[in-house]
């Protein structure tokens, strides 16, 4: 195996000694920037903008005035996100380093340099804006993880459009729901992909979701070479970004104010339609800066961090696919796969993203908690799947990952000559388009924990009473204004939706809807979500307790927890387990399950009743969905409790229901 490079200085280190060279400001460790941070925002995210090398034709009136929701950051600037990421090209063509490396299921590679991204970006810009897309127009997109859909969201972007984005993984009636939410001008589509071993075909759906969107003017077409049928009267997504003229090369992005528009993101949309939550271009750029320090990402054409690669797996209809392309704005190589995780037809195969990430020396590799724990269970040897010594970093989000995996990881790459791999788990969400908590290589590790508050983040644990606690889990709330918070739900025309989404609880502070503990060192956990609470007898815990717990034992693949309440102080705690493949639940099992959640929680907090399920409904991003089963059994119609389209694997909702009703009339099933 051969040897690896000596890890960058670490991106924090950097701002750091920056700011005492420039402000004179020294700061003794992690704890006291945050608190500087968030103490004086006005002062640190001046200094975001400067080091960041925010660019603006015009002066700002003020860092931030006023509170939330109606904080204004940076009044009378401009900006452009599209314009901060091609800051980087000329330094990274000169030192050869791509933009884009991108492979999908059938082995096809692309590697798209810095320039051919900019070329390919303002060609495409120039034929948006020949059919008439402009400032505030919206342009939706069904596209893959592919370079096309950066190329779009840049295009976009460059021109002022609002872009909007779901996964051809979406059906008709989820992408509906969303897009026909704000009327978008133009549509951007691929007639088929390459998923889970097979072709599959999605000219159908792009003619259904083109005829379901009247506001439409204009519909590209990638041709992908899965779908069935020509699609009449598309123009060529191909031939839109092929041109190579004297306009193409003078075209440069717009400058556009602080807080315009650049893409509307969806909520799950569990129940009921999802909300649009619209962030601005300024506001995500300096929550990405911070962000890309936490992630320790410099530019790959840099002699600190060069050949820097990051990726991070994601289907286009999560936050995380934004995320990565935020690494643009850093100046680093992005890594892009297009597939299953879990490998083609048959059974799982957990191996091809570690394979894509040693054939293109990913750096920088992160994923889903669950892709982990599936890695784990699966006993993959990483040492058999090519040469990994490119990676410095794992990066976990979308739900807690067990301190046994972080061990797994670590075990795995020290055989692999990369003891202490630096593990970086991350929580915040579409909703601010960023992360609340986050990593610091600097910091020791925590296994099972994320290390840090988010800089700039005002993150606290708060009691029924609103008094922030230290050790015990408490509402995640944030007190002051964050910039990439939404600017507005579009539709949402008094903003009553979003006072209610997040400050109803507390007026002017934001509620996200976590448990979270914030432990002395700083270190926090997430313990599930805060409208999904176990209380036993008074003791209140998050479900992500108990899945660590169970889910620990090598014969469980997954599972779900629900406790319903009888009205008279007492409840039933239900956990619907899924055995590994080949297991069937039994009295061992769930003696076994009983013994691991009275040894890691308490007693109290043994299941009332094991029930050996198909599956645990999930949300697209790959959320487990407790609230709505437990509405199930309580009652509510299925069609009030959970959107189809929204689900990830939606066939095993009616099993619950049947569950559910069986529940109710105490008939077994």
């Amino acid at each position: 195996m051969p040897g690896h490079k000596a890890d960058p200085i670490p991106q924090l280190a950097l701002y750091r000694d920056w700011l005492e060279r420039e402000y004179r400001l020294a700061f003794r460790d992690y704890e006291s920037l945050w608190s500087w941070s968030t103490t004086e925002p006005a002062a640190f995210w001046e200094s975001i903008w400067a080091y960041g090398g925010m660019q603006s034709p015009s002066p700002y009136r003020a860092v931030v005035r006023g509170e939330m929701p109606d904080a204004a950051w940076f009044e009378g600037a401009q900006v452009n996100y599209a314009r901060q990421v091609f800051r980087h090209a000329e330094l990274a063509q000169a030192a050869r380093q791509p933009a884009i490396v991108a492979e999908d299921e059938t082995g096809r590679v692309v590697e798209v340099s810095w320039a051919e991204l900019r070329r390919r970006t303002a060609s495409l810009a120039l034929e948006l804006r020949r059919i008439g897309v402009g400032r505030g127009d919206r342009v939706a997109a069904y596209l893959p993880n592919a370079p096309e859909a950066v190329v779009a969201m840049l295009a976009c972007a460059s021109l002022g459009a609002v872009w909007t984005l779901c996964s051809p993984d979406m059906g008709t009636p989820a992408v509906l729901d969303r897009f026909r939410q704000v009327s978008p001008k133009a549509l951007i589509a691929i007639d088929g992909v390459y998923y889970g071993g097979r072709p599959r075909d999605r000219a159908a759906t792009v003619q259904d979701i083109r005829r379901g969107l009247p506001s439409l003017q204009a519909l590209f077409v990638i041709r992908a070479g899965h779908g069935d049928a020509e699609i009449d009267g598309a123009i060529d997504f191909a031939v839109a970004q092929a041109r190579d003229d004297g306009e193409v090369a003078s075209f440069e992005p717009e400058w556009l104010p602080f807080a315009h528009p650049l893409w509307i993101l969806y909520s799950s949309g569990t129940t009921g339609l999802p909300k649009a939550l619209v962030h601005g271009h300024g506001g995500v750029l300096l929550a990405a800066y911070v962000g890309n320090m936490h992630l320790d990402l410099g530019p790959s054409y840099a002699p600190n961090t060069l050949g820097e690669r990051f990726h991070w797996y994601s289907a286009t209809g999560w936050v995380m696919w934004n995320q990565q392309v935020g690494g643009l704005l850093s100046g680093t190589t992005i890594c892009l796969f297009d597939g299953s995780p879990g490998g083609g037809r048959g059974a799982a195969d957990w191996s091809p993203l570690w394979r894509f990430a040693a054939r293109h020396g990913v750096t920088w590799f992160g994923a889903g908690a669950a892709f982990f724990i599936n890695c784990r269970k699966a006993d993959l040897a990483l040492g058999d799947l090519g040469d990994l010594s490119a990676v410095r970093a794992l990066g976990s989000t979308g739900s807690p990952l067990p301190p046994e995996v972080e061990a797994w990881g670590g075990a795995a790459f020290a055989a692999l000559g990369r003891p202490g791999i630096w593990w970086c788990n991350i929580s915040g969400g579409t909703d601010i388009a960023a992360a609340f908590l986050s990593g610091n290589r600097e910091l020791p590790a925590t296994p099972g924990r994320l290390q840090c508050r988010h800089l700039g983040a005002a993150v606290e644990a708060w009691d029924e009473v609103g008094q922030s606690v230290v050790g015990q889990v408490g509402e995640l709330v944030c007190t002051r204004p964050f910039p990439s918070m939404p600017l507005f739900f579009w539709g949402d025309e008094d903003g009553s939706r979003y006072r209610a989404s997040y400050f109803a609880a507390w007026p002017g502070v934001w509620r996200h809807g976590d448990w979270l503990q914030i432990d002395a060192d700083g270190g926090c956990r997430i313990s599930g979500r805060s409208d999904a609470t176990i209380n036993r007898n008074g003791l209140r815990m998050g479900t992500a307790e108990l899945y660590s717990a169970v889910e620990r034992l090598p014969d469980v693949a997954d599972s779900l927890v629900i406790d319903l309440e009888d009205g008279a102080g007492g409840s039933a705690l239900l956990m619907f387990v899924v055995p590994v493949e080949g297991r069937a639940l039994d009295a061992v099992l769930e003696a076994d399950m009983a013994a691991a959640i009275r040894e890691a929680l308490s007693p109290r907090f043994v299941p009332d009743a094991f029930i050996a399920a198909p599956g645990v409904p999930r949300t697209l991003s790959g959320k487990k969905q407790e609230l709505p089963v437990k509405r199930l059994f309580q009652g509510w119609p299925v069609a009030k409790v959970i959107n189809l389209d929204g689900i990830e694997n939606p066939d095993v909702v009616g099993w619950y229901q049947a569950q559910a009703e069986a529940w109710r009339t105490k008939a077994p099933t």
